[in-house]
């Protein structure tokens, strides 16, 4: 039986929405084990003098727990 856990990770990046995401699942990946799959929460952008500077995504990560 596998059993799996997850968590709550914000990412950014300068360029788009799909770099934050896979940022955010690199960097994940350096910390957890058997990560398998994330559910994009929230997307957002920082605005600075009226153009966007940064997009940021909230997503909830799923891995499984080593026996």
């Amino acid at each position: 039986m596998a059993v799996a856990r997850v968590t709550e990770i914000t990412s950014s990046s300068p360029s788009s929405f799909e770099d934050a995401i896979q940022q955010g699942i690199a960097r994940a990946n350096k910390t957890l084990r058997n990560v398998r799959s994330a559910w994009v929460q929230e997307q957002t952008v920082k605005v600075e003098d009226g153009a966007i500077a940064e997009y940021r995504v909230n997503m909830k990560v799923t891995f499984i727990l080593d026996d």
